[in-house]
């Protein structure tokens, strides 16, 4: 008789262990709803674009947008490349 359940354990697996699972999940979510308590109701706080835009104009209102480093400046300070460090320079 083992030996049929077995098998019938086998063959109907996926329809045993999906209640199962089911069952244990539950379980334990309101276990650790009970343990833990209702939950706080949450500030609703502002998406991270929200705040990098309120950042960026924060930035943008304490300088003063007449002065702007020139692009030649940029290129001056741009790091040279890791395959010209062994190049011969010419003079």
């Amino acid at each position: 008789m083992l030996p049929i359940l077995w098998a019938l354990t086998r063959t109907y697996a996926p329809y045993i262990t999906l209640p199962v699972a089911f069952v244990v999940g539950a379980v334990g979510y309101h276990l650790e709803r009970f343990i833990r308590g209702s939950p706080q109701q949450t500030v609703e706080e502002q998406s991270i674009l929200e705040k990098r835009e309120e950042r960026a104009l924060q930035e943008a209102a304490g300088c003063d947008p007449t002065k702007v480093i020139s692009l030649k400046e940029k290129l001056e300070f741009k790091p040279k490349a890791v395959l010209y460090c062994n190049r011969q320079e010419k003079s």
